[in-house]
């Protein structure tokens, strides 16, 4: 196992990783209640970060019904208080700018959702996109972010559900050029389908500037 993060409290921890296992930028993908997020969490929660410093949970759903007000609160119980939690349902790039740190990871959960919100302000959703690839390159550390893949069922009926399905599978393909890894869910089974980034190497790619894998 690689040795502890420099800065990391306490002797190191068996069969916990360093931080810096993590790959920059991690996508994770999947369909509704395929364990996206639970796995997201465990990458993040098996990895040792310095001084202690809890990971950060970016979170884009917004309680607008029961249903979603529940989901909300089981996410909650199960991060329990081992995370921060910060709410942001539009300005996830800024976010990332303002709290990225080497220290820590954070999770943002998830881009989908992040989406429908933009498009339903009537937001430039090729100009937001734009600016989350810009805030991942200069991210300090590492993140892991989670997307639905809504492109594998029937084409949808209406107008505004097929420009949905069509904006989230073009969000998908940026992420997923930019990120080093990509992780694919299905029944709770992770499959890696890229892996561009060696391990223990998460500062030295932002030491030598590494950007896009191709």
């Amino acid at each position: 196992m690689a040795a502890p993060l420099p800065n990391a409290k306490g002797p190191p921890t068996a069969g916990i990783d360093p931080l810096s296992s993590l790959a920059p930028v991690t996508l994770i993908i999947g369909g509704a209640r395929s364990g996206k997020s639970k796995h997201g969490e465990a990458l993040i929660e098996d990895c040792r970060a310095g001084d202690g410093a809890k990971p950060l949970y970016i979170a884009t759903a917004e309680a607008g019904d029961g249903e979603m007000a529940a989901r909300i609160r089981q996410h909650k119980r199960r991060r329990a208080d081992r995370w921060e939690t910060l709410e942001e349902p539009l300005e996830i790039a800024r976010a990332l700018e303002a709290n990225g740190r080497p220290d820590r990871a954070i999770l943002v959960d998830c881009l989908t959702l992040w989406l429908s919100n933009l498009m339903g302000k009537g937001r430039d959703i090729a100009a937001e996109t734009a600016r989350l690839l810009e805030a991942l390159d200069n991210l300090e550390g590492p993140v892991v972010l989670i997307a639905n893949e809504v492109g594998l069922g029937i084409v949808p009926e209406g107008a505004l559900a097929r420009e949905f399905r069509d904006q989230a599978g073009t969000l998908n393909q940026a992420v997923a050029r930019r990120a080093e890894r990509v992780v694919f869910i299905a029944a709770g089974l992770p499959m890696t389908i890229k892996d561009a980034a060696p391990r223990g190497a998460v500062m030295g790619l932002r030491a030598i500037g590494g950007g896009p894998s191709a």
